[in-house]
């Protein structure tokens, strides 16, 4: 088997990973921007092989290149595209480069590198994708309106491709975590449902085990988010640009 993870040192990402049955003939590649990171990364996932290699999601112009080296050693069976920032609303809005460097790496990088490897796995006839969204897309927020929109823009692509993909043999497991507590949300308050890499990562696992079917649909983190998700759908616009969480 063979795994790409891309944001190779995303804390999800690795969860996933982690949660997977890997096995010592299992191909692992972690892609990024600093391979120290990655390589460090890799030392943290169970026995398997493991390698590195330079991805820039901002860098859209080179995705199709990457995606050739990548699979001229084998078109990835698994890919799990976890490449995400997250900048402050504040900042972005002080400082608009912040805002299209937000932007190109949650949304417009993922889109044109999946597209580059679903391309790929379905001329082979084969293939999952796990794409990380977020509660955030559901409805964005006054304090999180660029990330949440380049969260809407992914989980629409992904449902979508999903659908372009239909009877190719490729499968799009989107994923819809709520507040997951880590590096990139350190110093915040946790929002109601909050959960952690590792239990994204083992629901994840858990679709990926399950029917093909099972591997071709949205999964929410927890599951009673759906039910919040839905009752986020339905307040009033003037009470929800006052609401803090």
């Amino acid at each position: 088997m063979r795994i790409l993870l891309l944001g190779g040192t995303s804390e999800i990402g690795l969860a996933v990973l982690s949660a997977l049955d890997l096995t010592p003939d299992t191909d692992v590649v972690l892609a990024g921007r600093d391979v120290q990171a990655l390589e460090s990364a890799g030392k943290t996932l169970p026995s398997c092989r493991v390698s590195a290699v330079i991805y820039d999601a901002t860098d859209v112009a080179s995705h199709q290149a990457f995606a050739d080296s990548v699979c001229a050693d084998g078109v990835p069976d698994l890919l799990v595209a976890a490449t995400g920032v997250l900048t402050p609303q504040p900042a972005v809005q002080e400082d608009v480069s912040l805002a299209a460097t937000m932007i190109e790496t949650n949304f417009t990088g993922q889109v044109t590198t999946l597209l580059a490897f679903g391309a790929r796995m379905a001329k082979r006839g084969s293939g999952t994708m796990v794409v990380l969204s977020s509660v955030a897309a559901v409805r964005p927020r006054r304090f999180n309106s660029v990330y949440g929109a380049a969260k809407a823009g992914l989980d629409a692509f992904a449902r979508g491709y999903a659908d372009a993909l239909h009877g190719a043999g490729v499968r799009v497991l989107l994923v819809r975590p709520g507040f997951v507590t880590g590096r990139m949300t350190s110093g915040m308050t946790p929002a109601p449902l909050a959960t952690t890499p590792a239990k994204v990562g083992a629901a994840v696992a858990s679709a990926l085990r399950g029917p093909a079917r099972e591997r071709s649909r949205a999964i929410w983190v927890p599951v009673p988010l759906a039910l919040l998700a839905a009752v986020m759908r339905l307040v009033p616009r003037s009470v929800w640009r006052n609401l803090e969480r």
